[in-house]
């Protein structure tokens, strides 16, 4: 029976053993409470941490770090224009189901030469591997249009990007990157994910998590027409036939 009993208590210790043996990510951020005032032109995200290796040494061969932060997954509909009879208009249209709203990745190299395609599509690393999930199925070249379209307009207005050689490690075991979050950065819980990769392998991932939400008369405008929806439709159609009456009334008086 004791035999049996420690036989047992090495089994449930054999995970806890194997983990030791693969080195461990302790990552943070220098802002997880970020608020968007009147005021607010954007942000500089400052996410580092440190390595843990078994034993307190790091192997002769050196790691990579590639640093990923998420905003929360929308639906999107991305629009396509073409000119018809001198008219610019929509002629056609896809709808993705789970794009992020924000999207930016920083890597100590560049990610096609840390790990192969299908690592990078299972972590979704860099722009080429994001999950979109169209919610229709087209032929693969127009899929691939619209895909580089939506991305191509979210780098434009900066709330997608990718930088290499961001990520600075030191003596092995300290790292840090920065990234720039935009003024238009949507709310909302945000993922901040760190991966450790040596060989082509993912050795190590930690997460944490990223509160970016409005504040002041911001937060009141947005709670207001978020609860009250109806009120808030209601005063802004009013608001805005005061402003033009009182402008009508200004321009008869000049």
């Amino acid at each position: 029976m004791v035999r049996l009993g420690a036989l047992g208590l090495v089994a449930m210790a054999a995970p806890l053993l194997m983990a030791q043996d693969k080195p461990r990510l302790v990552p943070d951020v220098s802002q997880r409470d970020v608020e968007i005032r009147y005021s607010f032109t954007g942000a500089e995200l400052l996410l580092f941490g440190a390595i843990i290796y078994p034993g307190g040494r790091a192997p002769e061969k050196r790691a990579d770090i590639v640093v990923v932060l998420k905003g929360p997954t929308e639906s999107v509909i991305v629009r396509e224009k073409q000119k018809i009879a001198g008219i610019w208009m929509n002629a056609d249209s896809a709808r993705f189901r789970s794009a992020p709203s924000y999207y930016a990745v920083a890597a100590s190299r560049p990610i096609k030469a840390l790990v192969d395609e299908r690592t990078a599509a299972i972590y979704e690393l860099g722009l080429d591997n994001l999950q979109l999930s169209p919610a229709s199925a087209r032929p693969t070249d127009e899929q691939r249009r619209f895909t580089a379209g939506l991305v191509d307009l979210n780098k434009r207005v900066g709330l997608y990007g990718e930088v290499v050689g961001e990520v600075e490690i030191t003596d092995d075991v300290l790292y840090r990157a920065r990234l720039r979050i935009p003024a238009r950065v949507p709310v909302g819980t945000f993922t901040a994910e760190t991966f450790l990769i040596q060989d082509g392998k993912v050795l190590a991932a930690a997460v944490r998590p990223i509160e970016i939400r409005k504040s002041g008369f911001e937060r009141f405008i947005a709670d207001a027409a978020e609860r009250w929806s109806f009120v808030y439709g209601l005063v802004a159609v009013a608001l805005s036939l005061a402003l033009g009456w009182a402008a009508g009334a200004l321009f008869r008086r000049m």
